[in-house]
């Protein structure tokens, strides 16, 4: 990662260090969808470019199906999964060494209708080491609920109606303390901040309705020490919002189409795609310095071979567009610059992770693809895990954890 100033390099240490955790920490633990910060980056050594059934530490079936990513603090992991219809939603505990269930809770919510590749169990938990905290929807309200790592419901909160075409895929994040809620929707929207131990609300910053957004936040340096929130949506365009008080540092215009991709930031930028149909259909980088003017902010755009469903992975001065069809776009992070593009057998809705210099993304009907992260295109394996995915890999606890609709994979790292 590129630094280009003093105040980002420090930014770069206190954070990716984490202001709450330490490096060690996050090697241990994946505490949200995509890991730190929503970047899909692991440093894990060990993980293979191929292997068989006999390398899995343990593999499980779920009673039932879902989308969402596991996430894994220190030994527990957790992941949720719906029955039919949506009117009971899971979450799980799992042990990350064994894979023996700790505990199970559940959720009544009403039954609703989704997208046919949506789930009702697509939104992936977060947790801060004390409380894991798991967002459900259905057609008349929004629920984020905590348990503690006992299986002990903490609390929930009732954040009102939820209006979407095709149910919920938005993930909750924790940050310095606070629960960060996304919900922007076709009905009443808004960006809020909770408090992890009650659910009491800090802030609610209200935004404007439009399409649903899928996509999950991500941080970034502020003013001075501070930091920001930055969202994605079709009706708020980009944002940067003040972690601590919620007011809104900056905006761009309102985006074309429809947000599920999340964004990335790296080297004091923010990358973010929308589309519509399946298909990315605009790509943008903008600056997340809250001095920028609202003519400079945008960096570059890009409206062709795009992703619509998987998100981004910033590595080594390069972006990796890895799309929906099997289109892969390898970028120059800072220009936009077209390095490579190649066609990769497969369709995908979940999105890719790096570990170390390798990409690995899972297609529809599970199999496991890696790439390698650099500025020439090689493939470099691919494993069949004998049912469809439409979730996200994990790196914790050395393991690599890949989730199906069904099932949980824990494949342990080598010596």
């Amino acid at each position: 990662m590129r630094i280009s100033s003093l105040f980002d390099a420090i930014f770069a240490v206190t954070f990716l260090c984490g202001s709450v955790l330490s490096a060690e920490a996050f090697s241990q633990n994946w505490p949200r969808f995509r890991g730190e910060n929503g970047s899909g980056i692991s440093s894990q050594p060990g993980i293979p470019v191929t292997w068989s059934d006999s390398d899995y530490a343990w593999k499980v079936e779920l009673p039932n199906v879902g989308h969402s990513a596991p996430v894994i603090w220190s030994k527990s992991l957790f992941v949720t999964s719906a029955a039919e219809g949506g009117g009971e939603r899971f979450l799980h505990c799992l042990d990350a060494d064994s894979g023996v269930q700790k505990w199970q809770a559940s959720v009544k919510m009403a039954e609703s209708k989704k997208h046919l590749k949506n789930s009702w169990a697509s939104s992936t938990p977060a947790t801060d080491g004390s409380r894991v905290y798991a967002m459900f929807a259905d057609a008349s309200r929004l629920l984020i609920a905590a348990w503690d790592f006992e299986g002990h419901q903490v609390w929930s909160k009732d954040l009102g109606s939820y209006e979407s075409e095709h149910n919920l895929g938005a993930s909750p994040i924790v940050q310095d303390g606070l629960l960060i809620i996304p919900n922007d929707q076709v009905g009443p929207s808004s960006l809020m901040a909770l408090k992890p131990e009650t659910g009491e609300v800090i802030w609610q910053a209200e935004r404007r309705a439009g399409k649903t957004s899928y996509s999950t936040p991500v941080i970034a340096p502020g003013k001075d020490s501070d930091l920001q929130i930055i969202c994605i949506s079709e009706s708020n365009g980009i944002t940067g919002t003040d972690l601590r008080t919620g007011r809104l540092n900056w905006q761009t215009d309102k985006l074309p189409m429809r947000t599920v991709a999340s964004p990335i930031v790296a080297d004091g930028m923010v990358f973010a795609t929308c589309g519509e149909g399946g298909n990315g259909k605009n790509f943008m980088a903008a600056k997340t310095d809250v001095a920028a003017d609202s003519t400079s902010r945008i960096v570059y755009e890009r409206k062709t071979m795009l992703p619509y469903v998987p998100c981004l992975i910033a590595k080594d001065g390069l972006l990796f567009l890895w799309g929906d069809k099997g289109i892969m776009m390898c970028l120059d992070l800072l220009t936009g610059a077209e390095v490579w593009s190649e066609r990769i057998d497969g369709q995908f809705s979940g999105s890719p992770i790096c570990i170390e210099d390798r990409i690995y993304c899972v297609t529809e009907d599970g199999i496991v693809v890696v790439l390698k992260a650099g500025r020439e295109f090689k493939e470099l394996g691919r494993t069949p895990l004998g049912d469809d995915c439409h979730s996200t890999p994990a790196v914790a606890n050395g393991h690599l954890y890949l989730r199906t609709f069904r099932h949980i994979f824990a494949l342990k790292a080598k010596p």
